[in-house]
């Protein structure tokens, strides 16, 4: 994986980035704080990020929380040597993957790898089945629509209509919803006033 790291001590953060490439992965960086690494995570095509969270300018968690805003949203692991309860519970709200504490080992760290990669993958999957159940709702929605207004325009019974959006679904190799959208559509023009002769 490419994976940007973002560590104010430059000891650590080379040491990081060392770690990093013996795991396999590729690192970016070490980047001295979080607006440098949103401007690098902005260029780059990355995994994931590996974050400390106290660094100057940007912390580690607004700078996730920035990428992910503007639609970089990667796996996160966020580093500190600070052990805060708090600092925690942000990063859940932020939608951290994995969390280390200073000092880590490349067991840790390797494991905080995997499981954020893994953790994101599923949230995508997660999103995208969601996504596909709100647009079948959305297409049956504008099925049911077109099929009332035919039933109602040309006094059809609900079979006979559901029939009528079918057989022009495979006449014009669409889709129900967009064939529902078409008759939707021309509803519009249909019932839509005709402008007004002000020229007196």
């Amino acid at each position: 994986m490419r994976i940007l790291v973002a560590e104010d001590d430059p000891v650590i953060g080379l040491g990081l980035v060392e770690r990093l490439r013996q795991l396999g992965h590729e690192a970016v960086g070490p980047m001295p704080d979080g607006v440098q690494a949103v401007q690098r995570a902005r260029r780059e095509q990355l995994d994931l990020y590996l974050f400390d969270i106290n660094m100057p300018r940007l912390d580690g968690l607004a700078a996730a929380e920035q990428l992910a805003s503007e639609g970089l949203r990667r796996p996160i692991v966020v580093i500190t040597g600070v052990d805060d309860p708090g600092l925690v519970d942000r990063s859940i709200a932020i939608g951290v993957s994995a969390y280390l504490t200073k000092p880590i080992d490349d067991r840790e760290l390797d494991a905080a790898i995997r499981l954020a990669a893994s953790r994101h993958a599923e949230l995508l999957a997660l999103e995208s089945e969601v996504s596909r159940a709100q647009q079948a709702l959305e297409d049956r929605k504008m099925v049911e629509r077109a099929k009332a207004l035919l039933m109602q325009s040309l006094t059809l019974t609900e079979p006979e209509a559901f029939r009528r959006i079918q057989q022009a679904a495979r006449n014009r190799n669409l889709r129900l919803a967009d064939v529902a959208r078409s008759i939707l559509e021309q509803q519009d023009i249909i019932q839509r006033p005709a402008p007004s002769d002000d020229t007196q």
